[in-house]
């Protein structure tokens, strides 16, 4: 037992140690150590003591109780679901808390008085998980298929959020800087609430231990024993929606703490010892990382968004754990029959004919300051949009059809992966030095996605789960840092958040024509590779097999999709969903080769593109709604469609 335990010990130590003494750091420069004793009896006229004792301990205290908490969370969602990708971020429960809390604030803010955040996040928790669960249930909770759902309702209701905070951004200023993440204290309320939560799941988690650690069996297995599985099951995860609702309503979204937690805790093995070691890991990350912000803020600086901070020091510690990963959750894609089925000529001139339709609406119909109108006098600035829109969702949707054939993952897409945020990472830094070229800021998302993708080949290793693991977390890094860098109040981050919403506002012509240069030369690459995307699928032992070089074919496809992710990311930012929806819409309607998967998610990319852009800049005239953000508003039902048709 002890040489079991050594491993999740000493990552506890390595997080404690260095947390304890910056801890003491701090609390040092408001006050001698020698000082330290008349801390019991100190007078409120004494600044820095009353510092000391309302706001520095209290925080620490909640540190290691929210990291706790959710640490605690994503072990049980992992054991309950058997899933090593299950954590409250992935599963939707942060994001379904954050949305629940943003609708009530806006529309029912008596009922945070009357409810309690706590209530209230709780609610959209259990939403947000219970959809996850219902999307889910064909597949009789395949591991993969959870985690894509999860994916989905995350994405989904952040869009949602995202739409909300576009139009009334005066009034949910404050909830926007609350919930990236803040652990101020002003008191020990918020810890005292927090350990009353922890204690009674923690009582409750340890009531159900035995039946917990029966889960590690199948299910038919297990209710031979007499452990009735759905009742414990769902016992775990409503367990875990209300310890994240608890930190949710108290500090936050606190991102990536539910995931690593557990994660390292499996080196420590499953059932009742991960759920041991789950609670104290995070409590130590949470520390560690609250500890380094408030190093980096110094004694009086603004305080960066903890929660935010959080990913960048997880996504180390989980990418060196890959290797550790042995899990593969992925099934292989399915491949359609040799010939051409005779249901695809009719799906895409179904798909065809909607893309000219929207096309032909969102060129000639448009609100005027009298109203509605269908008018051609404005083509010269609607036919940039138009194409803009129309290219990054043929583009988008051609990378994430080629990254999921080849990867034989369905997960797999350019937001999945992080080579959307790396793309506009790098376009985003091109924009902050100042680099307003099209084709600078092009090589610059270039460079960004390709650096992703390095890593996920360094760190993936040719598993599907190690891939979408290192791809979720190299996207949580990038996002930290551009978290970090909105949160900076530099006047440029307003123009980075802009493209970030995924606008296609300002497209010039120049740009639209060499993009077409670019969108030619990378479909004429994926034609040119049919062979490949339909044989990779298969697995290697076919694909070498039949003469294929794995190595040569999926890294040539990864550069591949890629370089058509930043073409992408360049004409309308990081577009959620687009990459991930279209392919399912293609298969949905019955085209499963690789050509006319290709084209048909072409279409369908393009379509919602053009739709949402045009919707964007139409429904709330003067106003306008980002199309990255309508993007996903409208790609996402089709998504969650899909996920219902999903068997094991």
């Amino acid at each position: 037992m002890p040489r079991v335990l050594s491993r999740p010990a000493s990552l506890l130590l390595g997080l404690l140690l260095p947390a304890t003494l910056l801890a003491v750091y701090g609390i040092s420069l408001w006050m001698p150590v020698r000082a330290w004793p008349h801390l019991s009896t100190f007078d409120a006229a004494d600044l820095p003591a009353v510092v000391i004792a309302y706001s520095l301990l209290p925080r620490i205290a909640t540190a290691l109780l929210a990291g706790a908490a959710l640490g605690l969370a994503g072990g049980l969602a992992q054991v309950a679901l058997r899933n090593p990708l299950a954590a409250p971020g992935t599963l939707g429960v942060s994001a379904g808390a954050a949305l629940a809390l943003s609708i009530v604030t806006l529309y029912a803010p008596a009922l945070l008085a009357i409810l309690g955040r706590e209530v209230v996040a709780f609610a959209g928790g259990a939403v947000g998980i219970g959809l996850v669960m219902l999307l889910t249930v064909r597949s009789r909770l395949d591991p993969a298929t959870v985690a894509l759902a999860g994916l989905a309702v995350g994405l989904y209701a952040g869009s949602v959020a995202g739409v909300l905070a576009v139009l009334h951004t005066r009034q949910l200023a404050g909830l926007f800087v609350w919930s990236a993440g803040t652990l101020t204290q002003l008191g020990w309320d918020g810890s005292r609430s927090l350990l009353l939560t922890f204690v009674v799941g923690g009582s409750a988690t340890a009531l159900l231990a035995r039946p917990l650690a029966m889960l590690d069996l199948p299910d038919t297995t297990a209710r031979g024993l007499g452990v009735p599985v759905g009742l414990v099951r769902g016992a775990a995860l409503t367990l875990s929606v209300g310890l994240t609702a608890a930190v949710v309503g108290q500090v936050g979204v606190i991102g990536f703490v539910g995931l690593a937690a557990p994660a390292l805790a499996r080196l420590g093995g499953r059932g009742r010892g991960m759920l041991l070691w789950s609670p104290l890991l995070g409590a130590g990350l949470l520390l560690l990382t609250d500890q380094v912000v408030q190093l980096l803020s110094g004694r009086d600086g603004a305080l960066l968004p903890t929660g935010a901070f959080s990913a960048l020091l997880g996504v180390p510690l989980l990418l060196w754990l890959l290797p550790r990963v042995a899990a593969n959750t992925a099934r292989p894609a399915e491949i359609a029959p040799g010939r051409l089925s005779v249901h695809a000529a009719p799906a895409l001139l179904a798909l065809v004919g909607l893309l000219l339709g929207v096309t032909i609406v969102a060129l000639s119909i448009g609100q005027t300051a009298n109203g509605w109108a269908w008018s051609t006098e404005l083509l010269g600035q609607r036919v940039p949009r138009v194409a803009a829109a129309g290219i990054a969702g043929v583009v988008l949707a051609a990378a994430g059809t080629v990254l999921q054939r080849v990867l034989g993952n369905p997960m797999a897409s350019p937001e999945v992966l992080g080579l959307g945020t790396g793309a506009i990472a790098g376009s985003g830094v091109a924009l902050w030095m100042g680099l307003t070229g099209s084709l600078v800021r092009f090589g610059f998302g270039a460079a960004g996605a390709g650096g992703m993708l390095l890593l996920l080949l360094r760190f993936g290793r040719g598993d599907a789960t190690r891939i979408v693991l290192a791809g979720i977390a190299v996207s949580a890094g990038a996002e930290a840092i551009t978290a970090l860098l909105l949160a900076s109040g530099d006047p440029r981050a307003e123009i980075v958040l802009l493209w970030l919403s995924g606008s296609t506002y300002g497209m010039q012509a120049t740009a639209i024509w060499w993009s077409c240069v670019l969108l030619a030369l990378g479909l004429g690459a994926c034609l040119g590779a049919l062979r490949w995307l339909d044989i990779l699928p298969l697995g290697p032992a076919v694909a070498t097999a039949l003469g294929i070089s794995m190595t040569l074919a999926r890294r040539s496809m990864l550069w591949l999709a890629a370089l058509l992710t930043a073409l992408g990311a360049l004409l309308a930012g990081p577009l959620s969903f687009v990459g991930l929806v279209a392919p399912h819409v293609a298969q949905l309607v019955g085209l499963k080769r690789a050509g006319v998967q290709l084209l048909g998610a072409g279409l369908a990319g393009a379509s919602i593109m053009i739709t949402a852009d045009w919707l964007g800049r139409t429904v709330l005239f003067p106003s306008e709604v980002p199309a990255g953000l309508l993007a996903a508003l409208l790609g996402g039902p089709v998504l969650l469609l899909a996920l219902t048709r999903i068997r094991p």
